[in-house]
């Protein structure tokens, strides 16, 4: 019995939603959209996350020595700098390599290179280079420096500049720049979902308009509640269900230009993270389209059964 009722009520439901064609077909076009707008904020969050991941990969601490320091000195600071259980990796770079590397960057500047030979010594210091195991404990191991320990105290003498933080201005201000742009899309999302919402609502009163006759016969019959709200909340998840499809239809192309386009600047291919998550974020256009389609027709249909 309970069977043969939902075959009912969802025959019942798709006959509404073919017959009112171009009223849905408006709401379908609306919550398209809704759905769009919240897709292309997970898009834009993996974007810059991916950004922000490789930016933070890339910072790291550098501690430059004085030239002329020798080596047991550096190698003490060294070795300190190891034991931190923050430390993921220390490199050490000499002088003489740090002038290699100095000439490599500007071997096509020859002004520069005849300074440097003129002056008739090595003017580089000596530096480490400092990997965390976390991108967040970055700020730990250059206060280290600044500690009370008999080690940080000493190797003060000896350095010259540490750079963590600009770094860190850079970091922080990206990270301000990306909580904003996720308020803002949030707020955007919630805006849409209202109006997706309210034209929904208003698509399945316009149905239910429709069907007044019918509603009022069922009621004199004494069909039960649950029969005659049935159709109108189908109608209404139909519509989340043709939106979700068509949202992710229209990504799909998008995504591949964007992949095409976006990956060197941003960092991650937005095709690539389209395939791979292809079925949670047409599960999640699925899910949404159809709660809110089922919320604004249970709000139609329940305001009108009050009358």
């Amino acid at each position: 019995m309970f069977i043969t009722d939902m075959k009912r009520i969802v025959r019942s439901g798709y006959t509404n939603f073919m017959r009112s064609g171009f009223t849905s077909m408006s709401s379908v076009l609306i919550m398209t959209i809704t759905l769009f707008v919240i897709t292309s904020l997970l898009f834009v969050q993996a974007a810059l996350n991916g950004a922000l991941t490789d930016i933070k990969e890339k910072v790291d601490v550098t501690v430059y020595f004085t030239p002329g320091v020798s080596e047991s000195s550096i190698y003490t600071v060294e070795s300190a700098l190891k034991k931190l259980p923050e430390v993921r990796q220390v490199t050490y770079t000499s002088q003489d390599d740090a002038l290699a590397l100095f000439k490599d960057k500007h071997a096509n500047d020859y002004l520069t290179l005849q300074a440097l030979d003129e002056l008739k010594e090595n003017p580089l210091g000596a530096s480490l280079n400092i990997k965390a195991k976390d991108p967040s404990q970055y700020e730990s191991i250059a206060n280290y420096f600044e500690g009370d320990n008999a080690v940080s105290k000493g190797a003060l003498t000896i350095i010259d500049k540490i750079d963590y933080h600009q770094n860190k201005m850079v970091i922080d201000r990206l990270t301000s720049i990306i909580s904003g742009a996720q308020r803002l899309g949030f707020a955007v999302s919630l805006v849409f979902i209202l109006i997706s919402v309210v034209i929904t609502l208003n698509t399945i009163r316009l149905i239910i308009f429709m069907s007044r006759e019918e509603i009022n016969v069922m009621r004199l019959v004494g069909a039960g509640t649950r029969y005659i709200r049935g159709p109108f909340i189908v109608s209404g998840m139909l519509v989340g269900i043709v939106s979700a499809i068509f949202a992710i239809l229209i990504y799909l192309p998008i995504s591949i230009w964007l992949g095409n386009q976006m990956t060197d600047f941003i960092g991650v291919n937005l095709f690539d993270y389209y395939k791979q998550n292809i079925f949670q974020l047409f599960a999640m256009m699925m899910a949404c389209g159809i709660i809110l389609g089922s919320i604004a027709s249970s709000f139609a249909i329940a305001r009108y059964l009050k009358k």
